[in-house]
């Protein structure tokens, strides 16, 4: 899906400093520096991305295309194309991706599934370049 395709752009943030209560449902892109206490859903109808960055705390379950994390995530995580886990990730959950990449550095606390297709998951291990 985002092989070679431009990846949506990303429309809406949740700033460091913010914190919402509640359930979020987003289209297209949202890069979240805050706090989430809920739930946070793409929009199935078209591509997604999600990111959260070092500074953000969500507490729930996140369900999107593609998925970058280097924050702190308290619930399951589902990626139906991509999950990036950046070195400060921390998933406390089970994820679901049809393909990860993983930096050193991250952990994960929780059951890890690929997604069921025709083809093999890819499984990317990120190295540091020197």
């Amino acid at each position: 899906m985002f092989g070679k395709k431009a990846q949506p752009p990303i429309k809406s943030l949740i700033a460091q400093g913010s914190r919402i209560d509640g359930n979020l449902t987003f289209a297209e892109g949202l890069r979240v520096d805050g706090e989430i206490c809920g739930d946070i859903t793409s929009n199935s109808q078209q591509p997604s991305i999600l990111v959260i960055s070092e500074s953000a705390v969500v507490r729930g379950a996140i369900h999107s295309d593609h998925v970058i994390i280097n924050g702190t995530v308290r619930g399951p995580v589902h990626a139906t194309e991509l999950l990036e886990l950046q070195p400060k990730a921390r998933i406390e959950g089970d994820v679901k991706y049809r393909a990860l990449e993983m930096h050193q550095g991250a952990i994960i606390a929780g059951k890890l599934e690929p997604i069921e297709s025709d083809e093999k998951p890819l499984l990317k291990l990120a190295t540091k370049t020197a």
